[in-house]
């Protein structure tokens, strides 16, 4: 095949794919919040939603993060995103479960969270939430995930929210408007490297 044959055939489905992609974008009008979820076992949930923060701050919006579970405000995107107009970061976790080892405190540590979460939650103010391992709060039934649903779709009709953490709960999945299960591939903690700064597991 010639090199003009291949070109020709090139734009020939560019064309195609143009066509379709344009036809998606004129049939998506709705404008309201959307509920995204990201879950699964592979790294990368929590960095996908503070890139969200990002996006979100270069639109004016005002942002609010509660962090469930991790009990550290020494990360790099905390350390920066406290620094910007417009963000309400909330660290309300006491560490991971296997470190706690306490189930009442953690129970107790995650309903004070979802008291926090819930204030954002209900303030039209607030563009976008991030709510930060929250799945994990529900796997182990720290929460009920009825409640948290139902806060969640009572929402102002503008606020967009992420939820991440491994384990998304069925009734949650359902919910969401984007679902996002990360598969992990390959890391460099299995090969021993630890977490550093700019690469925090």
């Amino acid at each position: 095949m010639s090199e003009q044959d291949r070109d020709s055939r090139h734009n020939e489905r560019m064309a195609r794919k143009k066509a379709v992609v344009d036809e998606k974008i004129a049939t998506a009008q709705a404008e309201r919040g959307v509920l995204l979820v990201n879950t699964g076992n592979g790294k990368g949930k929590s960095s996908a939603g503070f890139g969200l923060v990002a996006r979100s701050l270069g639109h004016g919006m005002k942002v609010g993060v509660v962090q469930f579970i991790k009990g550290r405000s020494d990360t790099g995107e905390e350390a920066f995103f406290r620094a910007q107009p417009g963000v309400s970061w909330h660290v309300m976790g006491e560490g991971f479960t296997w470190e706690t080892q306490d189930r009442a405190r953690d129970v107790a540590t995650a309903e004070a969270a979802w008291d926090m979460a819930r204030g954002l939650l209900q303030d039209p103010s607030v563009g976008l939430v991030v709510l930060d391992e929250l799945n994990i709060a529900l796997k182990y039934r720290y929460l009920e995930v009825d409640t948290v649903v139902a806060d969640l779709l009572a929402r102002p009709t503008m606020q967009h929210v992420v939820v991440t953490g491994r384990g998304a709960p069925p009734a949650l999945v359902e919910a969401a408007d984007t679902v996002t299960d990360m598969t992990p591939v390959k890391h460099a903690f299995a090969a021993g490297i630890k977490a550093m700064p700019g690469m925090e597991w």
